[in-house]
């Protein structure tokens, strides 16, 4: 029996939000991509931020003739410097932000920790600490723009399994004392981008502004790139048995679409959606849900939700 999908319906789908603009992160490729092309098409103006501007710029040769528009400006997640350059710039050309879709993320495939120049473990950076920078800076535009919209992208991994649920360790998020696991490291940061989406939903309550975290399918994008020859040889060889158990492009980005755009979004903010997904471990889940209850009570712990983004506020260098 196939799969059931979840896909945004015909009234969200023809939706005109010409005039509106939003931020997508990672737009040149995979499921950002699509994201942006579906909002263009609906006459949005969508800023592709992306850390390959040239690579953004020839992805979007294929809007042409879509009803909206858009840019290409430079940010790389892993840099905390560029992430606040991209709001700096932002806010001197656009005055309002109908929604920002936190869509960028990467694994290290290496096996051994990546640092970045500020310091931080590379997978949790570019998934969690430049994304909780770039919203952070830009909240104020979010608010003044109400109803907006605010999304990032988790993963079916954080869920993990009955024996075995991620968690994020307070005490060691870089991965300075304890042994590096890069599916582990891979994990625990999108249990925090669940984490920051409650707790971004529970401070944003009664301004207009609704905060989502997504899970958007086993994409068949570009994700997983690097990482040594043996892990590219094993990513090729299971590639052509994973076909019919993987998305689209344009099927994966339809959680995504869907939190940034439907009418009935906005009643959870804070809750957690995803597409239906063979790779869930707990059988219930596996239909998916829009939205859905993470298994994961580490990704619903409020308390840690929130002892976390206030260390991440001195971390990327922001006062509370």
């Amino acid at each position: 029996m196939a799969r059931r999908k979840l896909a945004i319906d015909t009234k969200t789908r023809s939706k005109d939000i010409s005039g509106k603009v939003y931020i997508v992160t990672g737009a040149n490729s995979g499921v950002g991509l699509e994201t942006t092309r579906q909002l263009v098409k609906q006459g949005g103006h969508v800023i592709m931020a992306c850390r390959r501007t040239h690579a953004g710029e020839a992805a979007a040769q294929s809007f042409s003739g879509l009803k909206g528009s858009y840019e290409v400006m430079q940010l790389d997640l892993a840099d905390l410097q560029t992430v606040r350059d991209f709001a700096t710039e932002f806010k001197q050309k656009y005055d309002r932000l109908d929604g920002l879709d936190c869509n960028a993320g990467m694994v290290n495939m290496n096996a051994k920790p990546v640092y970045t120049k500020d310091g931080f473990e590379i997978t949790m950076a570019a998934s969690y600490f430049g994304h909780f920078l770039l919203t952070e800076l830009l909240l104020d535009v979010l608010k003044a723009s109400a109803p907006s919209r605010w999304v990032i992208v988790s993963s079916v991994v954080h869920a993990g399994n009955p024996n075995n649920r991620p968690a994020v360790h307070l005490e060691d998020l870089h991965y300075e004392a304890r042994e590096f696991s890069r599916f582990a490291a891979y994990a625990e940061a999108k249990v925090a981008v669940v984490l920051y989406a409650r707790e971004l939903a529970e401070r944003l309550a009664g301004t207009g502004v609704s905060a989502f975290s997504v899970h958007p399918g086993w994409a068949r994008s570009n994700f997983g790139s690097g990482g040594n020859f043996f892990m590219q040889a094993i990513i090729a060889l299971v590639r052509p048995f994973t076909r019919s158990m993987s998305d689209s492009n344009e099927e994966s980005a339809q959680t995504s679409l869907h939190c940034l755009l439907s009418d009935d979004a906005p009643n959870h903010s804070g809750a957690y959606f995803s597409q239906s997904s063979v790779l869930y471990r707990d059988k219930g889940t596996r239909a998916g849900g829009w939205p859905l209850e993470s298994p994961n009570p580490n990704a619903k712990n409020m308390d840690t939700a929130r002892k976390l983004v206030a260390m991440s506020y001195g971390m990327v260098g922001l006062t509370n």
